[in-house]
């Protein structure tokens, strides 16, 4: 039966074919020199990539209904049913791609902190590490929400260059004690982006299971110059230090984690613990954090591997972010990139990557991890997720959900070392008084 179109259904069937398989493909290799076609690109894979599951059922559909309507009726359609083919074997194999985070992630966890790190994980809170998605936000990934959770939106923490920068705080409903805090900065290229569109299947995940995470704008590019944005960041920080505890925060645990710029500026603002260039009016404030866990994070201001070959990164650098070109002062480059800060005495880092990023190449991560472990006395580690692209997390998928389900566990080690040092303390502040009473005692006796 023909379908009420002026082409034929076999030719409308390989049209539509065609661009199924292109979006496909896209996702498998999608474009990275020829900067014009990087932008839309980025977009296509990154939608096909996370929600290939749903391009497989609407491919499947589609094709059976222009069979009905006569799409085989002529040797255009064998050709499409061909090509829909082909698209379909690629879109399993980026699904079977998504589930392979599991063990990559899961290898990560016990390289770094070693294969019986579950261990130190006390039940009450390892109980939900595992959760993943429920069916109902894999089949409609948007809006992400979770009735466990309450967000206090739109507080003020800062105001700065005449703009009121605001947070978000997401923690468990009902909480009545303090909780173990993240802080997420949002990604955006330094110039667009907010808390409003960003993080929020990690927000949700470890608010519902029992953490508070903070969720902070800062004054974006070209209005604003670097160190701005870090700026930002720590004032955030500050306002955790100062202000959490009312919120259900733990002042005294407190990670950071960001993707994209935002992975740039938590490692940053990570390496930079305390330093009073970036915290202009409240230097006596402690900034430091007890890890950091960047997403698909830029490293490097000063390209020193010529890795950027192809991106627009130095050019949305040296005219928005820097307004100086790196020729002219790189110096400014260099202390901006957290590849040229790495330190003995840094947190832990869990550092998440895509080997299919189009728009920051793997291998600025890679390197990254290889500085920092040559240098750092912590854990770090690094997990290269098979078939993700930039922005992967954004949509709670098949993949996101084993990505975060790794980062919780990590951040869930990390807390449980946190209390065994703060619980060693205690007691070894609580013997104290005995110790010297004892040594007292023994002196005057001696007398």
């Amino acid at each position: 039966m023909p379908l009420p179109f002026l082409l034929p259904s076999p030719v409308l069937f390989l049209m539509a074919a065609a661009v199924g398989a292109m979006f496909t493909l896209n996702a498998l290799r999608p474009a990275r020199k020829f900067w014009p076609l990087v932008g839309a690109g980025f977009f296509a894979s990154w939608l096909t990539g996370e929600l290939a599951a749903h391009h497989l059922f609407w491919q499947v559909v589609a094709t059976a209904l222009f069979v009905w309507a006569g799409g085989l009726d002529g040797w255009p359609g064998w050709v499409a049913l061909l090509i829909v083919s082909m698209s379909w074997i690629g879109l399993v194999r980026i699904v079977i791609d998504a589930r392979k985070a599991r063990d990559v992630t899961e290898s990560a966890l016990r390289e770094g902190l070693g294969t019986t790190y579950r261990s130190v994980i006390p039940e009450e809170i390892s109980a939900h590490v595992d959760d993943h998605f429920s069916l109902r936000q894999r089949l409609f990934p948007l809006p992400v929400l979770d009735g466990r959770v309450e967000v206090v939106r739109n507080i003020v923490f800062s105001r700065a260059g005449g703009v009121e920068l605001r947070l978000d705080v997401y923690r468990p409903r009902g909480n009545t004690k303090p909780r173990p805090t993240v802080l997420f900065v949002h990604g955006g290229a330094w110039v667009i982006g907010s808390k409003d569109d960003q993080g929020k299947p990690l927000a949700y995940r470890l608010a519902a299971h029992g953490w508070v995470v903070v969720s902070a704008n800062y004054r974006l590019s070209p209005r604003f110059t670097f160190p701005d944005h870090l700026i930002d960041v720590k004032s955030a920080i500050r306002w955790i230090r100062e202000h959490g505890k009312e919120y259900g925060a733990d002042p005294s645990f407190l990670v950071i984690t960001g993707g994209s710029a935002g992975g740039h500026l938590a490692a940053l603002a990570t390496l930079t613990p305390n330093d009073p260039r970036y915290q202009p009016g409240f230097e006596d404030v402690d900034t430091r954090v007890q890890a950091c866990v960047p997403f698909y994070g830029v490293y490097d201001f000063t390209d020193r591997r010529g890795i950027w070959r192809g991106t627009l990164l130095r050019t949305i650098l040296e005219k928005s972010v820097m307004k100086k070109r790196l020729d002219e002062d790189h110096a400014a480059f260099e202390a901006a990139s957290p590849m040229s800060l790495v330190r003995k005495d840094a947190p832990p880092f869990f550092v998440v990557h895509g080997d299919r990023d189009s728009l920051v190449p793997v291998q600025e991560a890679r390197l990254f991890v290889e500085l920092l472990r040559a240098e750092s006395r912590a854990p770090v580690l690094y997990a290269e997720l098979p078939g993700a692209q930039h922005a992967f997390e954004v949509f709670p998928s098949e993949r996101t959900g084993h990505a975060l389900a790794a980062v919780e566990r990590f951040l869930a080690y990390q807390w449980s070392q946190h209390r065994r040092e703060v619980a060693g303390a205690e007691s070894a502040e609580e013997k104290r008084p005995a110790r010297v009473l004892g040594e007292a005692e023994g002196a005057t006796s001696a007398a």
